[in-house]
């Protein structure tokens, strides 16, 4: 028989940081599955144990965290990024269609199939925005999907409040450009 390989050493950071953050990060998985379909397939435990998985670098090497806020910031780069390969397996099936574009205010009210297509749009559009200005995607990350403060986003970030203010706003804009060009404006 065969022996187990050893179990990957979790790097000290996060194995120091999750007991002590585990509530918190259930509260930000929790906030990401709110946008999800009703009967998404992931549950809240299991989003933030996948995401502990990717922090503790398996397969991806080590990842170090500057302070809490930065902590919260991949923790959420990680849920966003976990959701979006989710969201592309299940919309394997539908390839050729493209991913339809929706007001993102409309979420809450879209099925499972529309919630999937939308991700995958936001994803593609924030990689796009990314290629162009990766600080403002960056900025996006932390006060879309890890729901930080404009304050908390500057702090992670490293930059100050009136940059974090500013990237904010034009990544807003140009996303929803990007999302919805026959809008016009």
């Amino acid at each position: 028989m065969d022996a187990l390989p050893a179990p990957r050493q979790i790097p000290p950071d996060v194995a120091e940081a999750f007991p002590s953050v585990y509530e918190e990060l259930r509260q930000l998985a929790h906030r990401h599955l709110a946008r999800e379909a009703a009967g998404h397939t992931l549950s809240t435990t299991a989003l933030v144990h996948e995401a502990y998985i990717r922090l503790s670098g398996h397969g991806t090497g080590d990842v170090a965290f500057n302070d809490r806020t930065h902590f919260f910031a991949i923790a959420a780069r990680s849920m966003r990024h976990i959701l979006v390969d989710h969201a592309r397996r299940q919309h394997a099936a539908r390839r050729g269609e493209g991913a339809r574009r929706v007001p993102l205010e409309e979420v809450p009210g879209l099925a499972a199939d529309e919630r999937a297509g939308l991700l995958l749009a936001l994803d593609d559009a924030l990689e796009r925005l990314a290629a162009l200005d990766p600080r403002q995607a960056r900025v996006v990350e932390c006060r879309f999907f890890a729901g930080l403060t404009e304050d908390e986003t500057a702090e992670a970030l490293g930059i100050g409040l009136r940059t974090a203010k500013r990237d904010w706003a034009k990544a807003r804009s140009w996303l929803y450009q990007e999302l919805y060009p026959d809008a016009g404006g």
